[in-house]
């Protein structure tokens, strides 16, 4: 909602700067896209890296009273 509150400020502001971003936006999506999924590789990576180093601890931790 922000975003858009913002557009509308910029198109009464300049409206030609208002409709080159909005013309550019899914172009700059699609070009960091590859780099979001990425980040979600790497993410994933180190969430099982911190697994596997965690697992002894939580074996030796033993079973959780409820």
């Amino acid at each position: 909602m922000i975003a858009f509150l913002l557009w509308i400020f910029l198109f009464m502001l300049c409206w030609p700067l208002a409709i080159l971003a909005l013309i550019a936006y899914p172009f700059i999506w699609l070009i960091t896209l590859p780099f979001r999924i990425a980040g979600i590789a790497v993410h994933g990576v180190f969430a099982l890296l911190t697994a596997i180093f965690m697992l002894p601890v939580r074996l030796l931790r033993g079973p959780r009273l409820i």
